[in-house]
Parts: C-alpha cells; sequence; structure tokens
C-alpha cells in the first residue's frame, strides 16, 4: 500500500510484529501451563510461585506493547520505483 509520499509501511515484516507473535505464543503457552498444569511439588520448588503463570502473563503483556507499537509508530520504507524511472 504506497503513501502519497512514495512510502508504504513495513507490515507483517516489521520485526516488532514478528517478535511480539513470538512471545505471545511462547506466553500463551506458559500461561496454560500455569493455569491447569502446575502440581503442587512444582509449588514447592519455587517456594509457592507459579513461575509459569507470571513468565506467561509478562510474556503476553510485553507482546501485546510489541504489536500497539509497531500498530502506532509503523516503519516506513521507500515504495520501489520502476527502473526506467529518474531517481528523485
Amino acid at each position: 500500500m504506497a503513501r502519497r509520499n512514495g512510502t508504504k509501511k513495513a507490515g507483517a515484516l516489521d520485526i516488532r510484529s514478528i517478535t511480539g507473535l513470538l512471545l505471545g505464543a511462547y506466553g500463551v503457552v506458559l500461561l496454560v501451563l500455569g493455569l491447569f498444569f502446575t502440581t503442587e511439588r512444582d509449588l514447592e520448588r519455587a517456594q509457592g510461585q507459579n513461575l509459569n503463570l507470571w513468565a506467561g502473563a509478562g510474556l503476553v503483556v510485553f507482546a501485546l506493547l510489541m504489536l500497539l507499537w509497531a500498530r502506532l509508530r509503523p516503519i516506513e520504507v521507500p515504495a520501489e520505483q520502476p527502473a526506467d524511472a529518474p531517481a528523485p
């Protein structure tokens, strides 16, 4: 999608989007593990803290911040110019 000033958004290829999606997926996995698969032995070994739950929540929050950042401040790259067009 070209803009009037000859640039376009990086879109899905923005590293912040890729990072946000990857960390969000890991965060959801850890949240599920922390909510449904944590045993008393796991809690005992972690001094009563549900580490999977806290780490998953942190990763999901960070992923949402990365995706929000990419959405609010998109990277603009120069639009491709035809080969026979003179350079500006």
